[in-house]
């Protein structure tokens, strides 16, 4: 739905992959938004999942492999256009595994289906995994789009590392109620 409210902006992340010459970027933009809106549609309706899965994987696979591509050539800035202009997402290799994952996913959905009556603990069942997967898939695209801010916290010096190199304060009052023994008075001792 983001690619429909921003197709200027959707245009300019394909753009800046520089896979396709300028002057096709616009249809070829068109194209895939029209993909996905058929893909959509398609896992629907009855009959044709199988159908739309088959062509969802296809475009996984288009969006992985221009997101590796990009990656070989060093082009981790670039915002991968999967998230909209309100979440700028650069490459990276998680980006890769989400969409292979998810071309699994689709395939699965290729497969036949074998047919039994249903019961009410598969109805539980297919609700609580599909709830499951939603809230995964939104926790890893979660940290997907905080990675950058993840990463630039990990530069930072560590908390402990930056308290440590701070000069020790030591309590005189509490050091002179409880002196401990220093290893030469101890040596003295046994002398």
């Amino acid at each position: 739905s983001h690619k429909l409210r921003d197709i200027s902006g959707f245009r300019a992340a394909l753009t800046a992959y520089e896979l396709l010459p300028s002057r096709g970027v616009g249809a070829f933009a068109g194209l895939l938004i029209a993909m996905e809106i058929c893909v959509a549609a398609g896992l629907w309706l009855p009959g044709r999942a199988a159908t739309a899965a088959f062509a969802a994987s296809g475009l996984l696979a288009l969006y992985a492999g221009a997101i590796a591509i990009n990656l070989a050539r060093g082009h981790r800035d670039i915002d991968c256009g999967c998230a909209g202009a309100a979440a700028d997402r650069p490459l990276s290799g998680a980006l890769v595994l989400r969409n292979g994952f998810l071309l699994v996913a689709a395939l699965m959905l290729t497969l036949p289906a074998t047919s039994r009556p249903l019961m009410w603990v598969d109805a539980v069942t297919i609700c609580a995994g599909v709830a499951g997967l939603a809230l995964l898939y939104a926790a890893a695209d979660g940290l997907l789009a905080n990675a950058p801010k993840i990463a630039a916290l990990a530069r930072d010096r560590p908390l402990r590392s930056r308290m440590e190199e701070q000069p020790a304060r030591v309590d005189t009052a509490a050091s002179e109620r409880n002196p401990k023994p220093s290893i030469r008075k101890h040596e003295d001792r046994h002398a």
